[in-house]
């Protein structure tokens, strides 16, 4: 079974725990303070493996937690750091937080791409001793590492869709211009699921072509096999539909190439709108009058048109050099742009909620969804610094301090950010 749609849960590690400790020596008296800090969690990292085509390995596992950090010891020794987890996705996959539709990464590229950051270490007691404080008996810890439900979808990196009805010769069409070995016979849906070939036009110059199966009509509305494979559409430069000529299967060419396009247009009104050449197949099926007829209908629609006989090679090479030709005049393979997850989305969804600690007149504050704010705030700037001030105060965080009793110039601590409170 073709999976291209999946539903995760990739949570990074959490870093370790800080140590409370204090050096003991003979001879040494107060040695002090020497608990070493907690390791970083391990981020989850996703990379692209060329020798994956679907998401079938993510239908039996659903959830990915990446190694926690090791905690700190005395001595000042700090804990290890955790292991990443590298999860392996096919070229093509879109991530998406689930939550509010945020597209986080576009694996289009092999370019490895942190989905979930490893919380970072807890300090250590050490990190606390000041002249007023010679021996803190507490230490901070870890943070926790990102945590995200995340929608990966599979969508085929093609320059050219193939579009058209069932047994129109799609597959025989893409089995004779490239090295694509596609399952080929007389019945309905023999082609489940998308099959990618290379065209090869020499001198460096090819092309990418994708096999789009079981488009049928209310295909759009999940009719059939082709609502799971539209989507695969989305990324093309340019559509090639093949329709029967002859009408060999008792329907109209003319009204199977109007409801192929309906479904695109209502599938996604930009695809219609996709450059498009026709070609006319089984003409060896066909008489004068049927051939003349379909010619001169998707000429008046402005279309490019060719005629062919896929399985005996005719007509298919003006085919693909037309194909090449057009090719050469349009932008890229569209790449989805990444966009920063909103805070305030962060904050909503966790409801809020968060803990307020007292030790030795420093007030910790920990939250999961706070981590992640603090994480995307850079706190260097005025404006960031501002914006997370703001989310201090909508979510209750200043008026719980006050509540437990803060006053002006006391510390207040969220996990490796500190400050002096101020009314």
């Amino acid at each position: 079974m073709f999976t291209d749609k999946v539903k995760i849960l990739i949570k990074a590690g959490d870093g370790g725990n800080g140590a409370v400790a204090f050096h003991r020596e003979k001879y040494i008296a107060s040695g002090g303070p020497d608990g070493g800090d907690g390791g970083k969690g391990g981020d989850i990292v996703f990379e692209v493996d060329d020798n994956l085509s679907t998401l079938n390995d993510f239908k039996y596992k659903r959830k990915y937690k990446a190694q926690k950090g090791a905690d700190g010891q005395g001595g000042h020794k700090n804990g290890r750091k955790g292991e990443n987890l590298v999860i392996r996705v096919p070229l093509g996959t879109v991530i998406r937080e689930t939550s509010t539709g945020t597209v986080m990464s576009d694996m289009s590229t092999h370019e490895p791409f942190i989905a979930a950051k490893g919380g970072r270490g807890g300090w250590g007691n050490s990190h606390f001793a000041t002249a007023t404080r010679q021996a803190p008996r507490f230490a901070k810890s870890g943070a926790p590492g990102e945590e995200w439900e995340v929608e990966l979808e599979l969508k085929l990196l093609a320059d050219v869709g193939l579009l058209g009805f069932p047994n129109v010769g799609k597959s025989s069409f893409i089995s004779v211009v490239s090295e694509a070995k596609p399952i080929i016979a007389d019945y309905h849906f023999t082609t489940i699921t998308p099959v990618l070939g290379v065209v090869d036009m020499g001198g460096g110059t090819s092309f990418v072509i994708a096999d789009i199966p079981g488009l049928i009509e209310g295909a759009s509305e999940g009719i059939g096999l082709g609502h799971e494979f539209l989507r695969h559409v989305d990324r093309c430069r340019l559509l090639l539909h093949i329709v029967d000529v002859s009408g060999s299967e008792g329907r109209d060419p003319i009204e199977d190439f109007e409801k192929i396009n309906l479904e695109l247009e209502r599938f996604n009104p930009s695809l219609a709108k996709r450059p498009q050449i026709v070609a006319g197949n089984k003409i060896d099926l066909a008489d004068d009058e049927q051939l003349a007829r379909f010619r001169k209908y998707i000429e008046e629609k402005g279309y490019m048109y060719f005629e062919m006989c896929a399985p005996i090679y005719e007509g298919t090479k003006e085919v693909i050099n037309a194909v090449a030709a057009e090719l050469s005049k349009l932008p890229p393979i569209e790449r989805y742009e990444a966009q920063e997850i909103p805070l305030e989305a962060i904050a909503e969804k966790a409801g809020n909620k968060f803990t307020v600690t007292v030790e030795d007149g420093i007030y910790f504050v920990e939250a999961d969804w706070l981590w992640k704010v603090l994480c995307k705030c850079d706190l260097d700037d005025y404006e960031s610094l501002q914006y997370f001030q703001r989310v201090l105060q909508s979510s209750g965080v200043i008026d719980k301090l006050r509540e437990m009793g803060i006053c002006e110039g006391d510390t207040v601590s969220i996990y490796d950010f500190e400050f002096d409170f101020v009314e």
